[in-house]
């Protein structure tokens, strides 16, 4: 059985941390295709107040696990190369990312493929709250739309 990768990052994910990871993966000649999400925080309108940030919190080690087994059905499913999981913690301001799944395969179509389940069943799956925090300093716990 693999280690159990960490995958949460502390404040937003940084662009810089992407193009890092894109780059590490010129050298693995085997991939034909990757596809990439980028999850960014967006500024929704709650009863005609704007979203200015959403406060994301964990159940950690139940979290890591479940996303371990998400990945690991996804990479043999699929039959990929690669695949990697990041998704924030804490307080991410509207415009910045907080979820970035990576995945690459031989071939395009698997890699695509596996990004979007991947995207759904992280949502779906994973004990991860979110708590909006509207321009007055209120706040609403998000729902998965």
């Amino acid at each position: 059985m693999k280690k159990i990768k960490k995958f949460f990052i502390e404040g937003p994910i940084n662009p810089a941390f992407v193009a890092e990871s894109i780059t590490k993966h010129t050298v693995k000649t085997t991939i034909g295709g990757h596809s990439i999400f980028l999850g960014q925080i967006r500024e929704d309108a709650i009863d005609d107040k704007k979203v200015q940030a959403i406060d994301f919190t964990t159940y950690e080690e139940m979290a890591l696990e479940k996303a371990h087994e998400i990945r690991e059905e996804i990479i043999t499913k699929y039959g990929l190369t690669c695949a990697h999981i990041y998704h924030s913690l804490g307080k991410i301001k509207v415009g910045e990312i907080c979820l970035f799944v990576f995945t690459s395969a031989p071939h395009r179509k698997e890699a695509i493929n596996a990004c979007d389940e991947m995207v759904d069943r992280i949502k779906k799956e994973i004990p991860l709250w979110g708590k909006e925090i509207l321009e007055d300093e209120s706040h609403i716990w998000k729902e998965n739309r």
